[in-house]
């Protein structure tokens, strides 16, 4: 009789073990690296990227708040936000994408912004946060710093039709000698705050190595625009390491060029163009 209670009652251990384990906290920010903390009086709001740092270019930017005095993370949080660089005579935003919850988390929300020039000794870039939680509205504001990208991540141009646009590459992050998933951004500058996404745009690639006679690679797809996160998404082919040169050719609604040239053997380059290396 006691062999068969010690029995049960080390099975009821087990059970117990084995329910604890399951109900473990999940790492929401598994994979992510914090860039810093910015807080008020009542809240502390944690950016995240998956590198560490913000720069020059696209950057996919996740947040989460907490409570300072309970240390809980908020759920229910409405963010808006708003990156702005001080210059020396003026101020102006940039790109940058609306903020929802990630799918699959609780406490993790993610955005998009497109920094279209870089910090400097007296230029600055600070982001400011909204958000509603639990019924009550609070803010918070700091510097952020965006230093300038290895290679040419965004280009900002004026087209022929005399607007300012911003070309930006997402993706590839970390390409690879594979035909990667390609993902570019295209924003027109209405004014110095309101940079809404172009939608209705073809934007036609051509990826050359200039190190290797400036030749090309085969199987990729010209971004196309997805309503989904209103940027434009294609197939980069990249058949070997080093350095390539993505020359772009930005059309309007009506196939008119609006910037870019086609590489032919007289002309090598693109006057408008991206750049990633292996």
């Amino acid at each position: 009789m006691k062999k068969v209670i010690f029995m049960a009652m080390a099975m009821f251990s087990i059970f117990m073990f084995s329910c604890k384990k399951e109900t473990l906290p999940v790492n929401e920010t598994e994979g992510l690296v914090k860039v810093q903390e910015m807080s008020n009086d009542t809240n502390i709001v944690e950016l995240y990227t998956k590198t560490g740092s913000l720069q020059v270019g696209y950057n996919e930017v996740y947040l989460r708040i907490r409570d300072k005095k309970t240390a809980i993370y908020k759920t229910d949080a409405v963010i808006n936000w708003s990156p702005l660089m001080h210059m020396m005579a003026m101020t102006h935003s940039c790109p940058k994408s609306a903020i929802a919850k990630v799918a699959g988390k609780t406490t993790v929300y993610k955005g998009f912004i497109v920094f279209q020039m870089p910090e400097n000794a007296t230029e600055r870039w600070t982001l400011s946060l909204n958000f509603q939680t639990g019924g009550a509205s609070s803010s918070v504001e700091d510097t952020v710093s965006v230093p300038n990208s290895v290679k040419k991540r965004v280009s900002v141009f004026t087209g022929s039709d005399t607007k300012k646009y911003i070309v930006a590459l997402a993706e590839p992050a970390n390409p690879a000698v594979a035909v990667n998933d390609l993902v570019v951004g295209l924003f027109t500058m209405e004014s110095m705050m309101s940079f809404p996404a172009v939608t209705d745009f073809t934007i036609e690639m051509d990826p050359r190595m200039p190190s290797m006679g400036n030749h090309s690679s085969p199987n990729n797809e010209n971004p196309v625009f997805s309503a989904t996160d209103n940027l434009y998404h294609g197939k980069l082919s990249l058949t070997m390491t080093g350095y390539w040169k993505l020359n772009l050719i930005v059309k309007n609604a009506s196939s008119e060029v609006v910037m870019g040239e086609a590489v032919t053997v007289s002309n090598e380059s693109s006057s408008l163009f991206l750049e990633v290396e292996i």
